[in-house]
This record gives C-alpha cells, structure tokens and sequence, in this order.
C-alpha cells in the first residue's frame, strides 16, 4: 500500500458550529483510519456556505496525495449545495442524473421520488456510488478519493467502511519509539533538528511532582531508520547524565 496519502475530513453543518447538534463524524472517521494504520491530516469543520466550502474543496485537491471524506450536504432540500459545489471544484461544473442512483431513489420511494427526491441522484460526471444502508439514497465518490456521504452517521458510517475497504483497507504498519527523558524540550531541541522531516517527531512537555518532563516519540515506517535517528536522543541523554524511560509503541 502507498503509504503517500493525506487524509481530510470536510463536515459541513452549521448546526454543528451553532451547537445545535454534536458531531460524530470526525472521531468515527479518526478510528476507521486508526484501525487501518492511516491518520488524518487536516480536519475542517464548515458551516453552509458554498464560498467556503469551494475553496476547502479546491485547497485538498491541490494535495496530490489527499484522500477526503466529506460529510452532509447531499440531501434534496435548498440549502443541500455539496453535489452542486463539488461539481465545480472537480469536475468544472459538469453534472449528470446517475441512471442507477436514481433508479435506487425510485424504487425506494415510487412516486414520492418526484419532484424532489430524484435531485439527489444529481451527481458530478463520472460519479461512482456508495450504498446507503437506511434509505437507499446513495452517496458518491470521485477519482476514487473523494468522497462525499450524508450528515446523518447512521448513513455515512457504513458508507466511510465501504469506502476504505475497498480502496484503503491497510497501509504499511508503523514503528513507534517513545521514552519519557528527566528534562524539558528545550533541552532536546538541537537533537529534534537532527531529525528528518519525513519521521513523525513529538514532543510533549509534563510537570510531575513539580519536576520537568518531556515525553517524547518518533514513528516512521522503516524500523532501521526509526531506531538510528531515536538514538541521537538516548546518547544525548546518556552523556549528559539525564533520567530517562524508555517504551516501544507498534502500530
């Protein structure tokens, strides 16, 4: 698995931001990618807004390497812009009924699919379809990593583990080296400097019994690389006589 790939989740809800309702779209989303050796990159949280939710479109696709999850905004009512908004950000506009989403939406509802339940088949050209296990309204994906599902989690859940296990189902397993040193970060800054940027470094600074400590871990998925960079740490520490506890983290 090309371990390349940036993660973005894109909830969109203003009832989210006024508090009207809870979100339990980013730590689904956060554990799926979690159990699958993935982590997100960015998340945002936008109200209805079809600038703002065009330029977070356009801003992940110019992450050649972005996977993204969008959340609600696909429904039949006015203020359901995401189909309309993601057409122009990916597919300049370009739009089409999906003869099988809509023939999904008709025979679930009949004749109630008209006048206005047949728009949510109404999907950006070249859309592929994710299965709605409530309602039969499909969700939709693009380029196979864009993909957008409803606001409602008893939909859009079933839809984020159809998405990742057919086109994300495992990355590379990472290696985690993590030790608990007797000092503070500043103290281990000009060996931080020391490390390649494509290791995941961090540190996290800790007062216990009103003595500094600073936790610190480096990931990456070559073990050998992993290990020789974790050491600048150790003979650091080592040689200037400072405390420290060491604990190894795979996953």
């Amino acid at each position: 698995m090309n371990k390349q790939k940036n993660f973005y989740s894109v909830i969109i809800g203003t009832e989210l931001l006024n508090g009207r309702r809870k979100d339990a779209h980013f730590s689904f989303l956060n554990e799926q990618l979690l159990k699958r050796g993935w982590e997100q990159k960015g998340s945002f949280v936008i109200e209805d807004d079809t600038k703002l939710m065009y330029e977070v479109f356009k801003l992940i696709k110019s992450d050649p390497n972005s996977v993204m999850f969008c959340f609600g905004g696909i429904g039949a009512t006015p203020d359901d812009y995401t189909r309309v908004v993601a057409a122009k950000a990916f597919t300049n506009g370009n739009m089409e009924f999906h003869e099988e989403a809509k023939q999904r939406i008709i025979k679930q509802f009949k004749e109630e699919a008209y006048p206005h339940r047949i728009n949510m088949s109404y999907f950006p050209i070249n859309a592929k379809l994710l299965k709605n296990v409530v309602n039969n309204v499909a969700g939709f994906y693009l380029e196979d990593r864009f993909f957008f599902t409803p606001g409602f989690p008893s939909m859009s859940q079933s839809m984020v583990i159809e998405a990742l296990d057919k086109h994300y189902a495992k990355n590379d397993k990472k290696y985690r080296r993590v030790l608990t040193a007797s000092c503070g970060e500043n103290d281990l800054i000009n060996c931080m400097k020391e490390i390649p940027k494509h290791l995941d470094l961090a540190s996290l600074p800790k007062i216990l019994e009103d003595k500094r400590k600073v936790v610190l871990s480096l990931s990456g998925f070559n073990k050998e690389e992993v290990d020789e960079n974790f050491q600048i740490f150790i003979d650091y520490l080592e040689k200037n006589e400072v405390e420290y506890v060491l604990k190894d983290i795979n996953f």
